[in-house]
């Protein structure tokens, strides 16, 4: 194979099968037009598990490290690219999540050996031009499974007006000897938000319980 010379073509060579893109625009609420829709996106890539050979897991005690340094800063190019493009900007970006699912033949830990180190979390945040931690969820799974990705505000992770999902629907990912690699993106908060935030919250305890029964 020829040296890669696009981030396409390097993350071929490493494995990933394919990238898609799921978008979603939020129009109305119960009957209600918001004022400015939002638009909500999320980057899948499905990529061979590198820790599954000849159909056997490296085992429980295999370093990680490697392959996650040489993989995960390549597929958190490939989505955040998608991301920003299709949603305007960086600058459009308010809220962002993450997810991994690893096929049947993989450890948990495979999949969060993709998403949740510096190799992929910090290159993500650093090009949607967030600072919080990402939000996430992860599995196992056979093809067909439908996902929630999580969001929150990239700058604000207690902003409760920014926590949403968007729908991913995996229909051929991933095979027994492959991962899912997930990165979602919001230009918006919920639909008409009004249940506060932290920095409006009233002190509340379990006191608030006493006396109702």
């Amino acid at each position: 194979m020829s040296t890669p010379t696009t981030f396409e073509e390097l993350g071929a060579a490493l494995g990933v099968r394919r990238v898609t893109l799921v978008t979603e625009e939020v129009i109305a609420e119960a009957g209600a037009t918001l004022e400015t829709p939002v638009h909500k996106a999320a980057a899948i890539a499905v990529v061979k598990n590198p820790w599954i050979v000849d159909g056997v897991s490296t085992g429980t005690d295999a370093d990680l490290n490697d392959a996650t340094q040489e993989i995960a800063p390549v597929i958190a190019k490939l989505l955040a690219d998608r991301l920003v493009e299709t949603l305007g900007g960086a600058g459009n970006i308010e809220a962002f999540g993450k997810a991994a699912l690893v096929g049947t033949d993989g450890e948990l830990e495979h999949a969060g050996a993709l998403i949740h180190t510096p190799y992929f979390g910090n290159l993500l945040r650093e090009m949607l031009e967030g600072t919080s931690i990402i939000c996430f969820t992860d599995g196992r799974t056979e093809p067909g499974t439908d996902v929630h990705v999580p969001m929150w505000h990239k700058t604000h992770a207690a902003n409760r007006d920014h926590y949403q999902t968007i729908d991913v629907s995996l229909a051929d990912a991933p095979h027994a000897d492959e991962i899912c690699v997930i990165a979602a993106a919001s230009t918006g908060p919920r639909p008409f938000p009004r249940i506060g935030d932290r920095t409006t919250d009233i002190p509340v305890t379990t006191d608030i319980l006493k006396g109702r029964i």
